[in-house]
């Protein structure tokens, strides 16, 4: 963490809005980024995840110890929040017709959302178990270290590495299925 994050911090633990608003300028991009990549790129449940992890991240911002730095504990409320969001979404058996909607909407809209991520990788992105695809999105697409990504879900970077590998080699089956 650098001295102007650290600033920026101890004033929004203070309730100063305007340097919360700055603390997330600086990391809103990575954050929905993550987002977009776990919520399988449709635009509307990224916005949703990526308003969740604002809107807690604000609540909760008196609560940062510090002890990890501030995108690590942001990343974990994004994290957190798309896991919920999966398994709420595991469990609804119906799609609705705006479901349908947002996917249309989605095909249409990724390629100005993220232009170097072709479709057949976040098809096949999308076609993994949430963990390896999570830990595959901090590292390889958001280029987080591995001991940065292990802290944000919480593993041991060992575990990280096994979730690498294993996701990793069905990413690659899905692109040799197709």
């Amino acid at each position: 963490m650098d001295g102007k994050e650290e600033a920026l911090i101890a004033k929004a633990k203070d309730g100063d809005i305007a340097s919360f608003e700055e603390l997330i300028k600086m990391h809103k991009d990575r954050i929905y980024g993550l987002a977009h990549y776990v919520c399988s790129g449709l635009p509307s449940e990224a916005e949703d995840v990526y308003q969740e992890t604002m809107l807690t991240a604000f609540t909760k911002i008196k609560d940062f110890k510090g002890r990890s730095g501030f995108s690590t504990w942001l990343y974990r409320i994004a994290a957190n929040n798309c896991w919920m969001k999966f398994r709420r979404k595991k469990r609804e058996k119906l799609v609705s017709l705006e479901d349908i909607k947002d996917v249309r909407d989605a095909v249409a809209h990724e390629e100005s959302i993220k232009k170097d991520l072709s479709e057949s990788v976040a098809r096949a992105l999308s076609a993994l178990p949430v963990d390896y695809r999570m830990a595959i999105t901090l590292v390889d697409i958001q280029e987080m270290s591995l001991e940065e990504a292990a802290k944000v879900l919480n593993i041991t970077v060992g575990a990280l590495k096994s979730r690498l590998l294993r996701g990793r080699l069905k990413l690659r089956e899905e692109f040799n299925r197709k």
